[in-house]
């Protein structure tokens, strides 16, 4: 018999790393600062009744074009090599998947986040992925941005959750057929009760509200050097089940409630498992 899957979905700036992932090394190489670049993009949001996601998208590759910087996978890859984890972080995901073993169920961590893929595959976390869900760029036979080939917006990010849910990881021409058809509780993959959501703010709201709806357990949490009033509206709203520090060391807040999730997984499968 197969271990039952818990599947960990992460969204990615200042959920895993300490900002959004543009700041650490993109937009200094612009020379400028990174609140004028989010303001360029909001004013082209609005401008032009636009997606926020295809907007920062498109003001990468302008400004990169009047700077003269190519912009490739490779670049990408190697500003994925700057980033800067929340303290825990890089082994994190080992002490989980051990905990799992432990307890009998096998463990997935999954990215679904409005950042840059390329420069989250260029991390030292990334081996660590099942998939990693972001926005993607087509390149051309030179290697140069082309266009936008995926944009991941708050409500676009929902349908991973059901791709996780149904076992239909690969985007392709056949997927949405099979991601859109009827497929029973018991046949699906991961079932929602056996999801743990962590993101940082309102644009994880639609996955965190659907997986606590259907069962899961939706994790807000928040930079210990700062405010934590934002992810305390979200409890308050009932859209999470949790608040905690984004401190993911040992022994921490944030392990314990999540090994403590897994227990109850494992308690709920294993009593299912006498039902069928």
């Amino acid at each position: 018999m197969s271990k039952p899957i818990v599947a960990l979905m992460y969204d990615f700036d200042k959920t895993l790393c300490t900002k959004d992932m543009q700041e650490y090394g993109f937009i200094p190489a612009l020379g400028i600062e990174s609140e004028t670049f989010w303001n360029e993009v909001n004013n082209l949001t609005d401008s032009e009744e636009m997606d926020n996601i295809l907007a920062y998208m498109f003001l990468m590759v302008e400004k990169c074009k009047k700077k003269n910087l190519h912009i490739t996978k490779g670049y990408f890859h190697e500003l994925g090599q700057g980033i800067e984890f929340f303290d825990g972080v890089e082994s994190w995901f080992e002490r989980i998947n051990k905990y799992g073993e432990e307890m009998g169920v096998s463990i997935e961590h999954y990215i679904v986040s409005s950042g840059i893929k390329e420069i989250i595959e260029g991390t030292s976390i990334a081996k660590y992925f099942k998939k990693i869900y972001a926005c993607e760029f087509m390149y051309d036979k030179d290697g140069n941005i082309k266009w936008p080939k995926f944009a991941v917006n708050y409500t676009a990010k929902t349908q991973f959750l059901f791709r996780i849910n149904k076992g239909v990881l690969t985007i392709d021409s056949k997927s949405a057929n099979r991601l859109n058809c009827f497929t029973p509780e018991k046949k699906r993959r991961v079932p929602f009760r056996n999801m743990i959501y962590i993101g940082d703010g309102l644009t994880d709201v639609p996955c965190m509200k659907l997986v606590k709806s259907n069962g899961g357990q939706s994790i807000a949490v928040f930079d210990p050097k700062k405010s934590n009033d934002s992810a305390k509206d979200l409890l308050k709203a009932n859209r999470v089940n949790h608040v905690v520090s984004a401190e993911y060391g040992l022994n921490s807040d944030l392990e314990n409630r999540v090994k403590a999730i897994i227990k109850k997984i494992q308690a709920v499968e294993e009593m299912e498992s006498y039902c069928k």
